[in-house]
């Protein structure tokens, strides 16, 4: 699972340290499978974005792309929208760098909130940068660290809809979404004013991201089992 590196106060301690919160370890715990934090590479003399992600990705089952800040506009040839985050230029880099060689490995990857729009500019697409810019668009998040409930309608046959049924009740805290779909990469879940909630790489592998945040709701691991059933299958046929 991808994080931050950020200063975090704790005690007498004030620090870099590598930060998620505490919510996506516990989802991915109760799927069945065993969370390793990915924080972006240190100082110029460690291993870089591209030659890490190939050294980390080797030695893992699946790839979870954390939600967080905006995805720096200048990655998809735009200008960021005045409502944008500060770029995370760390995250940014390992992030793409991470889910291209993961692309190429055919690992299983789920990217949540930020981690859709991460997979969406790795493969040449672009976002929506304010989504209350959009015409007919209803609020997605509420307020700061306030989240929206809503319902998404999922595509007929997506791995979306596999896990959990025609439509759900999900949590969502983005200003951003999906604008210009890649090659290969389909809408396979919308709100019900039709932003795109959900996408999916084209093929057998399990590549999707969703916009909405799974760790907020618990007591729903369907979308993370789903993950980790398919990282346990793709193990066991390289054995």
């Amino acid at each position: 699972m991808t994080t931050y590196v950020e200063r975090a106060a704790q005690g007498v301690w004030d620090v870099p340290a590598a930060y998620l919160q505490y919510q996506y370890v516990e989802l991915v715990t109760r799927a069945g499978g065993v969370p390793v934090l990915l924080p972006p590479p240190g100082p110029a003399d460690l291993p870089q974005p591209d030659g890490a992600a190939a050294a980390v990705l080797d030695r893992v089952d699946a790839l979870v792309l954390a939600g967080g800040r905006d995805v720096d506009a200048r990655r998809y040839d735009a200008e960021p929208h005045a409502t944008a985050d500060p770029p995370a230029t760390d995250r940014d880099d390992w992030e793409l760098a991470l889910t291209r060689r993961a692309l190429d490995l055919g690992l299983p990857l789920l990217g949540i909130c930020r981690g859709a729009q991460v997979l969406t500019v790795a493969l040449g697409g672009t976002l929506v940068q304010h989504v209350p810019e959009v015409p007919g668009a209803r609020a997605h998040k509420l307020g700061p660290g306030e989240f929206a409930t809503h319902t998404v309608r999922t595509l007929e046959g997506s791995r979306v809809a596999t896990a959990l049924g025609a439509d759900a009740t999900v949590h969502c805290y983005h200003h951003q979404a999906v604008d210009r779909l890649p090659e290969g990469l389909r809408a396979t879940a919308h709100a019900e004013d039709g932003v795109v909630e959900g996408v999916e790489l084209d093929g057998d592998g399990f590549v999707v991201g969703v916009q909405w945040h799974p760790e907020q709701s618990l007591d729903d691991l369907r979308l993370m089992e789903s993950l980790v059933r398919a990282a346990r299958e793709q193990t066991k046929e390289k054995v």
